[in-house]
């Protein structure tokens, strides 16, 4: 029997539908809408979407089931999904269901609601706090609504990363090896790292030291790498100190690339700044313009932070820049050998054609 379930916005606009996943609880966070087709499963276990509510604007979500071979970490990181349609019907012999993956995880699900008016209503409006909930918890899921901290107010890093350090980390079946002799060696500092991002390290005959967040300048120079990487994750960059204080005092000692959030980052350590966007980039349709080449290619995204283009010191350079908003999607200073992205070379779910990248990426380490 279908279960009614409400999403509720912080400016009190409200969606009515049916509960799926995991029924009679809250899910609470961020609302924010990813105009990607497929990849829901990606964009689920995606650790930037810790912390999240995500409304996939497509119309039908779960054709194809769950793959666990798909996930990008050990399980669903987003608080909560919303859905126009949610597929039911069977799916392929090894697979499992949205909803039953949803249910074994602990994390709620609504449909039924029009995707197309709440995606412009965040679109005109902002990306803001929600929350999934039954009607018999409506008391509680509003004291809970109001009372919750902006995304600007939570640091969720240390949900989402490694606490130990781990050589060449094994992941899982459908993905590279570590490569038996490397050619070049990366310490990877986890703020919620995709797996997709070190199988493109692999594919290249990199290795792999996948560090805590809050790893030390003295651990990460004792394994004398030949680049640092900072991965993507969830939140806001501001709020990192300890990790903006731990790069800069790595410029000019290793060759530091990054993605996402390690972009921002990366901003912020070299003197610039960062800013919260209205709605953010998410979605695997984001056009990016190549200043170099003066090429424009698809990227997949994820971020609702971004670099201040002014704040850069003279020597940053602009690497990419988004064709639709012209916001800053690159950036490089070859004076403190620093290179960056805010999109997701390695896609998952996207389009492929930035994977070179990570080319790029191995030929500025050392």
């Amino acid at each position: 029997m279908e279960r009614q379930a409400i999403l509720r916005l912080k400016d009190g606009t409200e969606y009515r539908g049916f509960s799926f996943g995991a029924e009679g609880i809250t899910g609470i966070g961020e609302a924010v809408f990813n105009t990607g087709i497929p990849g829901y499963q990606e964009i689920l276990t995606d650790p930037s979407y810790a912390g999240q509510i995500v409304t996939m604007t497509s119309p039908m979500i779960g054709n194809y089931g769950i793959s666990e071979d798909d996930n990008e970490s050990n399980g669903i990181k987003a608080s909560g999904l919303v859905v126009k349609k949610l597929y039911r019907g069977p799916v392929l012999p090894g697979r499992i269901s949205l909803d039953e993956f949803m249910k074994r995880e602990g994390v709620p699900g609504i449909e039924g609601i029009d995707t197309r008016s709440l995606t412009l209503h965040l679109r005109d409006h902002g990306s803001q706090n929600a929350v999934i909930f039954p009607e018999d918890r409506r008391k509680e899921a509003e004291e809970l609504l109001q009372s919750f901290p902006e995304i600007t107010e939570r640091d969720l890093i240390d949900g989402v990363s490694v606490h130990r350090k781990i050589v060449n980390p094994d992941l899982g079946t459908g993905f590279e090896k570590a490569p038996e002799n490397p050619v070049k060696h990366f310490a990877l500092i986890d703020y919620g790292i995709k797996r997709s991002i070190i199988n493109c390290l692999y594919k290249r005959g990199a290795s792999v030291t996948l560090f805590p967040n809050d790893v030390t300048k003295e651990e990460i120079l004792k394994d004398d790498p030949d680049a640092l990487f900072l991965s993507n994750g969830p939140g806001d960059p501001a709020l990192l100190h300890g990790a903006v204080d731990l790069v800069r005092s790595l410029i000019g000692k290793l060759p530091i690339e990054g993605i996402c959030l390690g972009h921002q980052i990366i901003t912020i350590a070299i003197g610039g700044k960062t800013e919260k966007m209205k709605f953010g980039h998410h979605g695997s349709n984001q056009p990016v313009k190549d200043t170099i080449t003066g090429k424009t290619f698809v990227t997949a995204q994820n971020h609702g932070f971004m670099t201040v283009r002014s704040s850069l010191p003279k020597t940053a350079s602009i690497w990419f820049e988004n064709a639709n908003d012209k916001t800053v999607e690159g950036l490089y200073d070859e004076s403190l050998n620093v290179r960056s992205v805010q999109f997701h070379p390695e896609a998952s779910p996207g389009p492929e054609e930035a994977e070179a990248i990570f080319d790029v990426f191995m030929e500025k380490a050392r």
